[in-house]
């Protein structure tokens, strides 16, 4: 490999000598001070690219089953595919993306998805796949085009896209209907678009220049409409344009109407074209999906007016709830889901053993509950009876329509969150006792004010126990079947203590249409972001799933199967070579910018060669390294479940930041050998590096492309004697 520096992708003699000074200088720092010719940029990334499709497609169609997540995104993109609704805690573009790829190869959305390992047999799922690995094999040449744009070294340029190449865990992660591929694709992409306007500094407001300003704004929007994780490269972005305005501010020679300019050019493309173009996706996603589906519970019975098939779409309903009347409750805070009961009972030792009561988010007949005064029984829909009205105030009982069991609480500890008291059904055929007696609250009502089906917000205050009927949101063990808890919680100002009545049956009231009821796009865009972030924050693990914790992922502690049946077996585990040499060369980072800042500071003076290739590497290694913290240390601040496969945006700025910091050191050694064995070292040091890499790759490859013949420790598998840390479970 060279030594020397070239062009920009590369650029001609000509054209060389029109440059700032600045950036000629910054060409002109590689070893031997050569000339890295056009030939040669193009043979070196021409390989890589080759290489990349080579490793990113081969046995792409094994293992023919669903893998890890697949179940669930393959799934998402066929409901795009046959418009119907759903609820996922991401936004929507990598969803659609999936979809389209699905569409393209002729997919009809008729697979199941229903669990890993299910086969695929001669449903065409390859389009899927096919997609996701192009965007994961993009990566590469980005990270490639990346680091040649912040130093113009071509071997910095080179090894970052080897490492990303030859590393086992991003390879597997972008070979599946997953959501990693297009995230780490924008991420990569924004990334490598703001490094090219950075270096159209000297070329302000061109055509070149907007061009990448709005590339950039165009990348972040689907760096954050795939997970909202993406929002870390927003920040880093935002951070390169502080600082390029604030050198901007410091240019004398330009008027502060300049700096001015330029603020609102960025404020134009990475903030106002964002917002626009992150507006468009969900206005798409709410177009396209307009059939009632799975998700519809999660969200407010006024967005499910929206949703042809939903039985609030087009329908009409009584507008005031009268005694008597066929209810469904949805509790009103954000992906709050219905009051339910079934025909299971506590466990013994939580507390009675009486009928459970639970919030559900899907439509079910045990959401449904007749409400009644709370000292006469359930009248008949044919009673000739005059017709009562539920009123702000009243005292009644709810009888679970299934079980004829009524709502009722007790001086018992609810079964998760022990402060509050347990809500069960109790009785039989509709009779129990004082402890089913309720008081209705109206939020912000008149006295004696008509309780009115989807318009009223209201409380159920116990009249015994003087606590309201609330959800914790919390999922029960599988006793409960997962379902999210409901207690009677002592603090009556509760904001999880509010309910709405969705569903109003008694034939004997005129009906109103529910289109009265219907939300404006933003309106629909807002709610559809309070549930997505409300479900994301609750994201628990269920019992017995393997988690991972941030610590564990830097050290490549410990992996992930991604298909772990019979047959062949995925397994999810970085290149360790790779991974702890990562950290190695993040340490000789740090400690060389130390070390430059204490000389700088005593005032001592380096060769000119040697403080060239401290500035390249230490400039480049730091937005890097800020990017590797910005992927990185907010997941140690987070509440809900993590995976291993969140590290791996932040393995994209390190392994770019090592391919910066081992061209350092390849330029740095060979100058203190004798200048007889300076070429040869030179060669010799990145012979040793890329042979190593490719080795290591060969050796754990069956980690990506299929284990057999049992577990590591047998000496006929394929992982034989490669099970380096115990934890590694293959």
């Amino acid at each position: 490999m060279p030594k020397a520096e070239g062009s920009d992708a590369p650029a001609t003699a000509t054209s060389r000598s029109t440059e700032p000074k600045s950036k000629k200088t910054l060409r002109n720092t590689a070893y031997d001070s050569g000339k890295t010719s056009t030939g040669l940029w193009w043979t070196l990334f021409g390989l890589i690219l080759i290489a990349t499709a080579a490793t990113r497609f081969y046995r792409l169609d094994q293992p023919d089953h669903i893998c890890w997540d697949e179940t669930h995104f393959g799934k998402f993109g066929g409901y795009y595919i046959n418009r119907t609704f759903f609820f996922d805690v991401h936004p929507p573009l990598g969803k659609m993306l999936i979809g389209l790829f699905g569409y393209l190869d002729g997919y009809n959305a008729t697979f199941a998805f229903e669990k890993p390992g299910d086969k695929y047999e001669d449903y065409p799922y390859m389009g899927m796949r096919a997609g996701c690995a192009i965007m994961g094999a993009l990566l590469v040449p980005l990270s490639f085009l990346t680091v040649w744009e912040m130093t113009f070294s071509l071997p910095a340029a080179t090894f970052a896209g080897v490492l990303i190449l030859l590393d086992h865990g991003m390879l597997t992660l972008n070979r599946y209907i997953l959501l990693d591929p297009p995230l780490l694709f924008f991420i990569s992409a924004s990334v490598y678009a703001t490094v090219k306007f950075h270096n159209q500094r000297h070329r302000a407001f061109s055509a070149p220049w907007w061009f990448w300003l709005s590339a950039t704004g165009a990348m972040l929007v689907g760096s954050v409409a795939v997970k909202f994780v993406g929002v870390f490269v927003v920040f880093l972005v935002g951070f390169r344009a502080i600082a390029d305005l604030w050198e901007i501010l410091g240019d004398l020679s330009r008027p502060v109407s300049y700096t001015v300019k330029h603020f609102m050019a960025r404020a134009l493309c990475l903030i106002a074209l964002p917002i626009v173009l992150y507006m468009g996706i969900f206005y798409i996603h709410l177009r396209v999906l307009y059939l009632s589906g799975p998700g519809d519970g999660y969200f407010s019975s006024a967005f499910q007016t929206h949703l042809e098939g939903n039985f609030l779409h087009n329908a009409s309903t009584p507008r005031e709830v009268a005694y008597g009347s066929l209810l469904t409750l949805k509790n009103s805070i954000t992906g709050g889901g219905y009051l339910h009961s079934h025909m299971h009972l506590y466990p013994a030792g939580v507390g009675a053993k009486q009928q459970q009561v639970t919030t559900y988010s899907h439509k079910d007949g045990n959401n449904r509950w007749f409400i009644k005064k709370f000292n006469k029984p359930t009248p008949l829909w044919n009673s000739t009876d005059p017709i009562e009205l539920v009123r702000n105030g009243d005292l009644i009982r709810l009888e679970h329509r299934p079980t004829r069991r009524n709502l009722h609480s007790h001086k018992e500890p609810a079964p998760v969150s022990r402060k509050h008291y347990q809500v069960t059904g109790y009785g039989e055929n509709g009779t129990g006792d004082a402890n089913d007696v309720w008081r209705l609250v109206i939020e912000g009502g008149a006295e004696n004010e008509p309780l009115e089906t989807m318009r009223h917000k209201f409380k159920l205050v116990h009249y015994l126990q003087n606590c309201v009927l609330s959800t914790t949101k919390k999922t029960l063990p599988k006793w409960g079947y997962e379902q999210q808890e409901v207690t009677c919680n002592p603090n009556l100002r509760d904001a999880a203590a509010v309910w709405n009545v969705e569903d109003n049956r008694f034939p004997r009231l005129p009906n109103v249409s529910f289109s009265a009821y219907k939300l404006n796009f933003f309106q629909r865009f807002f709610e559809a972001h309070a549930v997505m972030f409300s479900g994301n924050a609750g994201l628990k693990p269920k019992d017995g799933e393997l988690t991972s914790r941030p610590w564990m992922w830097p050290i490549n502690l410990r992996g992930q199967f991604f298909s772990a049946g019979e047959g062949v077996k995925i397994y999810l585990l970085g290149n360790p070579i790779i991974w702890w040499s990562n950290l190695a060369f993040m340490a000789f980072y740090l400690t060389l910018f130390v070390v430059k800042s204490i000389r700088d500071r005593r005032g001592i003076i380096s060769s000119p060669h040697q403080k060239a290739l401290q500035e390249r590497a230490l400039s480049a290694c730091g937005w890097l390294y800020i990017g590797w913290l910005l992927h990185y240390v907010p997941f140690w601040g987070m509440g809900r479940i993590l995976y291993f496969h969140h590290y791996f945006p932040a393995l994209l700025f390190s392994s770019m930041m090592s391919g910066v910091v081992i061209d350092y050191l390849v330029e740095s050694i060979p100058p203190l050998l004798p200048s007889g064995i300076r070429n040869s070292a030179y060669h010799l040091l990145v012979g040793v590096i890329i042979s190593s890499l490719i080795y290591s790759f060969y050796l754990f490859a069956p980690l990506t492309y299929g284990m057999s013949n049992g577990p590591s420790t047998e000496a006929n598998s394929t992982m034989y004697g490669l099970r380096w840390l115990e934890t590694w479970e293959f």
